[in-house]
């Protein structure tokens, strides 16, 4: 029994092994893991926006595809995904960002997030008040116009804690980007630990790698419940005064 618990204590608590690869995971890993998810989730963004649109649109020929496009993307496994973007575009010869190892990667999580965003979009554009929008229409306010200024403001405040509760799946999904092939400067945490696992046959560096996704996925999960149980009992406030 003794003996069991040292080798698993050996194989993934190994602290010379963990000591030995934090300051890479810090220094390397880190910021090109925060860097990665800060473009992907810009890409995710800026498409679900468009695609959340579409969704809500009244003419299926342009509800249609999107319905598609969301249920495509989140229907694929994202790993499938990443290699269909990341390999497949170059070999297409679809060379949108060169040699850029990282460009594919950011696009690829971009595209599986943006379904993600389009429908977190969605459901925040249609939480607004119907007689809001009836009111803006009455106006004389396009279709259009009433989707720019009324529904997507509002709709867009109401899904901010959702959007970054999102933001901490694009962290953890940054991992699979090391089945890209990466540069030594270019590797994200995941490829660092997985490098440092493969050296030395231990499992210690991939536990060292999920310690610091815990130290900024557990915290950044607190706060963004904590906002939005306060976003809730201050919109139910404002019910309550109407």
């Amino acid at each position: 029994m003794l003996a069991g618990l040292h080798r698993i204590a050996d194989t993934f608590f190994d602290p010379t092994l963990i000591l030995r690869v934090l300051p890479t995971l810090l220094r390397v890993g880190l910021p090109n893991t925060l860097e990665l998810s800060v473009f992907a989730s810009a890409i995710g963004i800026l498409l679900g926006l468009l695609v959340a649109a579409g969704l809500l649109s009244g003419r299926r020929p342009v509800r249609a595809p999107c319905r598609v496009y969301v249920d495509v993307l989140r229907g694929l496994p994202h790993i499938l995904t990443v290699y269909l973007i990341g390999q497949g575009l170059p070999l297409a010869g679809l060379s949108v960002f060169g040699n850029d190892t990282y460009g594919y990667a950011a696009l690829a999580i971009g595209l599986i997030e943006s379904a993600y965003f389009a429908e977190i979009f969605r459901a925040g554009f249609q939480s607004v008040e119907r007689g809001q929008i009836e009111a803006a229409r009455a106006t004389g306010m396009s279709r259009l116009q009433t989707m720019l200024h009324i529904v997507i403001p509002q709709g867009a405040r109401r899904v901010l804690p959702p959007l970054t509760g999102q933001f901490i799946l694009v962290v953890k999904a940054t991992s699979l980007v090391y089945l890209l092939g990466l540069t030594a400067s270019q590797r994200e945490m995941f490829a660092i630990a997985q490098d440092s696992a493969t050296n030395n046959a231990n499992l210690s560096p991939l536990t060292a790698a999920g310690l610091v996704y815990l130290a900024l996925t557990i915290p950044t999960s607190y706060a963004v419940n904590a906002w939005d149980r306060r976003l809730r009992g201050a919109r139910g406030g404002r019910a309550d005064v109407e």
